[in-house]
């Protein structure tokens, strides 16, 4: 009965195969049967007993007819369905710990390897996210373990102290490491929301317009470094359509990386350009010599060069993975380039509005 409640595909395929050899053969029996009766006389009763028992035998032949071909319907269904069979089975076993499982196919490039090919990338693909994703939870921890060691050292010291120690003492360092702790999930939330093609707020702003808004109110940062920042504005304003707010962020964390990234007394050069084709945004910055291949690796989350890169006042190695996954989201790109005299060299390209 459960067998007759759930149809499966070998049992429809079987009805069909078996169903057109059944239909064939019953069709050339009526046609022989009706042929032969055209040609018997009815004042000839010999010759129309014959006949009913040629109908018999007719009948006899469509019924052992019809079990045979269900019979070769099954059996060929079956051994078509088993490539099917064999990639579920493999399929099933494959969890989220072993994503490193393939569907190994063999014979011929046809509809079936080709089904397996595809499902072999999904898992490749799968593979890739969960293991992203792993980084970026054990990143994420360890980047919280550090403030949050730090905030109870400071505490523990404070409660072994024979003296209380004065309430700003104390006060001032947990509020640091508390602020980076909300840099970090701010900057995580961010990294979701665009990762999730979350884009609030869609419209059409002038690039040009948003750097300068992001340099006037970075002013007391760059005087505090003693930084030279010059400026090529783009006569058009290099206009782009997107959400306003997550395009303000983009730049506004390129340029914190430029500040915070260089070096005391050094150079900032930001130009804004648009074309046909793509409005680019390019900042330069002085500093110490990078590594090219590391340089073009700081768009992934918690990646830092140097160790000046590691200290709690740089943030928490964010601010360029949320610049790459929303340029990506409006449908650009980030490039990161290590700049042979020292220094980095971020390059945005957006499609013009």
């Amino acid at each position: 009965m459960e067998l007759l409640r759930h149809r499966t595909v070998r049992m429809r395929l079987t009805a069909v195969y078996g169903g057109l050899g059944v239909l064939m053969s019953a069709g050339l029996l009526a046609i022989f049967n009706g042929m032969f009766a055209t040609q018997v006389p009815s004042e000839f009763p010999a010759a129309q007993a014959s006949y009913a028992s040629m109908l018999k035998v007719s009948v006899i032949a469509l019924g052992l007819i019809t079990v045979v071909s269900v019979t070769l319907a099954w059996l060929i269904a079956g051994r078509a369905l088993r490539p099917l069979r064999v990639m579920t089975e493999a399929t099933r076993r494959i969890s989220a710990e072993s994503l490193d499982e393939r569907l190994a196919m063999a014979g011929p490039r046809d509809e079936l390897t080709g089904l397996a090919g595809t499902i072999n990338d999904l898992l490749e693909r799968l593979e890739r996210s969960f293991a992203t994703q792993q980084r970026f939870a054990a990143n994420a921890a360890h980047e919280l373990r550090t403030p949050l060691a730090t905030i109870r050292a400071s505490l523990d010291v404070a409660v072994a102290k024979p003296a209380p120690l004065p309430v700003a003492v104390v006060a001032d360092r947990l509020y640091e490491q508390l602020d980076q702790v909300e840099r970090l999930l701010d900057g995580l939330l961010v990294l979701a929301r665009v990762q999730h093609g979350d884009l609030p707020g869609t419209t059409v702003l002038s690039l040009d317009s948003v750097v300068a808004a992001s340099l006037a109110a970075r002013a007391d940062a760059i005087a505090a470094r003693n930084l030279t920042v010059s400026r090529a504005s783009d006569p058009a304003g290099s206009p782009v359509a997107g959400s306003a707010e997550l395009i303000r962020r983009m730049v506004d964390n390129v340029l914190d990386n430029a500040i915070i990234h260089n070096e005391t007394g050094g150079w900032i050069q930001v130009s804004t350009t648009s074309h046909e084709a793509v409005a680019c945004l390019v900042v330069d910055n002085g500093g110490s010599v990078l590594d090219p291949v590391l340089a073009r690796e700081l768009a992934q989350p918690f990646r830092r060069l140097g160790a000046d890169r590691t200290r709690s006042d740089h943030g928490a190695g964010l601010g360029l993975s949320i610049v790459a996954a929303i340029a990506a989201a409006h449908h650009g790109a980030l490039e990161l380039l290590a700049r042979p005299e020292g220094g980095l060299r971020v390059r945005i390209g957006l499609p013009p509005a």
